[in-house]
């Protein structure tokens, strides 16, 4: 078998202050750098990335890859239109010389789902048509999906099967690409299926839809319940992809669907899940602390704890479009006293602030700065979010940002955050870096000295995908609502696209 693949990963925030441009993908950051066909493969092998499951379980059926493009980039605003036709065309460069060669007989893609251009509010659906302008409607496509994706009417038409994580944190994107090549195999062997799918009536806030607690963790039960009860697995494929719940156009949010041979027992499969996500309505909603609350709490806890208290920075993350340079819970940790009632055991990371991260990764440990950390951003429900911090610090330790990850998300990946450093400011170490990813990995403390299971407080810029990590040492975590950019509940945003009949809250 011959097969075609490629990958486009962007999570598009349309509220975010920063867009994703051409050198966005070029650095990649939390995702390997723009590469293109034998590099590429030669990128993800090593990750936990979908793409790497799928080439893992190529491997084992001897199927002849065809690569073309892997394009990812940190969520933010908009991709630039200058990337976006940039990555659609070498992809669509590649596909034509693999028609012209001829024997394609199927393709893959590792793709988001919840993808917004500054020219197209689809994003995914735009590269699916033009995919599939090319192949013609026989040529099967298979995708794999986050499971934040915002699918869209046209993604069902244009793919032949798509299937999304089932895990948030989402520590099943192998397995993932791993089930997308089974479901491109029966394909190519001559299975057909229907599709079905239900809108859902309002927005999930990101919070609600980790799958380690409930409501969602008993719905992705349900899921791989009812998938069992149809006798053979292969032929009911059920996905809930649960929405990126910040991309302002009218297709966004919650949808179930699914694949099968026989229609009427998936029709009542993705009623049944639809059926009971709205049911669990109320479950839905979140209640999140105030910083100095947070802060409060967390202390008392620390004073018997017997490992760290976990505060999740959840608006201010920079895997939902956040910068994560907002300063709320440093000045809450400052004010409380923090680090003082525990020196150099109260951590923050990461503080995306370039020029703080070089100037004390030039002066080197030891150094004694005075420094302005943060920034003050726009936020839609708080107007500005709190003034940086100016301080007096000293460096406890630096890097060049080049670390390797071992985490249950990220086992295998390496990312590149530029000159970084580790400033302690009263006892707080806060950790800054020169590019920006979200704390979701307990080596992004580790590789400026500092040990996360040896901390009273961590306050970590994420918002779920850290509790992959950090849940195993944490004796309790919690969630605060500091001013930021990405809001925890979507009602809070200035909507205008949204259909009036699509609730911005559960």
């Amino acid at each position: 078998m011959n097969v075609f693949v490629a990958g486009f990963q962007h999570e598009t925030n349309t509220f975010a202050p920063s867009k994703a441009d051409w050198p966005a993908f070029l650095a990649g950051a939390g995702y390997p750098a723009f590469s293109r066909g034998a590099e590429m493969l030669e990128r993800i092998g090593p990750t936990s990335l979908p793409m790497a499951g799928f080439l893992r379980f190529a491997a084992t059926q001897g199927w002849t890859l065809l690569p073309s493009v892997w394009a990812g980039a940190m969520p933010s605003a908009h991709v630039t239109k200058d990337a976006f036709e940039r990555i659609a065309a070498a992809l669509l460069e590649d596909l034509d010389a693999a028609l012209l060669a001829g024997g394609l007989d199927g393709i893959y893609l590792d793709l988001h789902g919840a993808g917004v251009a500054e020219h197209v509010d689809d994003a995914e659906g735009e590269l699916l048509a033009r995919i599939r302008d090319r192949i013609g409607p026989a040529l099967p496509i298979v995708a794999s999906l986050d499971l934040h994706a915002n699918v869209t009417e046209r993604m069902m038409r244009m793919a032949t099967a798509m299937t999304t994580f089932r895990t948030y944190p989402h520590v099943d994107m192998a397995a993932t690409g791993q089930r997308a090549a089974l479901m491109l195999q029966g394909l190519m062997s001559g299975h057909r299926w229907a599709t079905r799918y239900e809108r859902l009536p309002f927005l999930l806030p990101l919070n609600t839809q980790c799958t380690l607690m409930e409501p969602a963790a008993g719905i992705m039960v349900r899921l791989q319940a009812l998938e069992a009860e149809s006798g053979i697995p292969t032929e009911l494929h059920l996905n809930f992809a649960m929405g990126f719940p910040a991309a302002d156009f009218p297709e966004c949010g919650p949808v179930i669907f699914g694949y099968g041979a026989n229609t009427e027992a998936l029709q009542q499969a993705v009623t049944s899940l639809a059926e009971e996500v709205v049911a669990r309505r109320a479950e839905w909603r979140t209640d999140l602390k105030a910083p100095r609350d947070a802060v409060s709490e967390a202390m008392a806890l620390a004073e018997h704890a017997e490992g760290p208290v976990v505060i999740a920075d959840t608006q201010d993350n920079p895997g939902a479009g956040g910068d994560s340079n907002t300063t709320g819970l440093l000045h809450a940790l400052l004010a409380a006293g923090a680090g003082l009632r525990w020196p150099g055991r109260v951590a923050l990371g990461l503080m995306h602030d370039p020029q703080a991260a070089a100037t004390a990764n030039a002066g080197g440990p030891g150094t004694l700065l005075q420094l302005r950390i943060g920034a003050a951003v726009p936020t839609f429900a708080a107007g500005l979010s709190d003034p940086p911090v100016n301080c007096r610090c000293v460096v406890r330790a630096v890097s060049d940002g080049i670390v390797a990850l071992h985490g249950p998300m990220t086992a295998g990946s390496v990312v590149n955050l530029g000159p970084s450093a580790c400033v302690d400011i009263d006892g707080v170490q806060v950790l800054l870096v020169s590019r920006k990813i979200q704390m979701h990995d307990l080596d992004l403390y580790r590789f400026l000295g500092v040990e996360p299971t040896r901390m009273r407080i961590l306050v970590n810029k994420s918002s779920v995908h850290f509790r992959a990590a950090f849940g195993p040492i944490a004796s309790h975590i919690m969630v605060a609502k500091a001013p930021g950019p990405m809001a925890a509940d979507p009602a809070d945003l200035p909507w205008r696209r949204l259909p009036s009949q699509v609730a911005r809250r559960p």
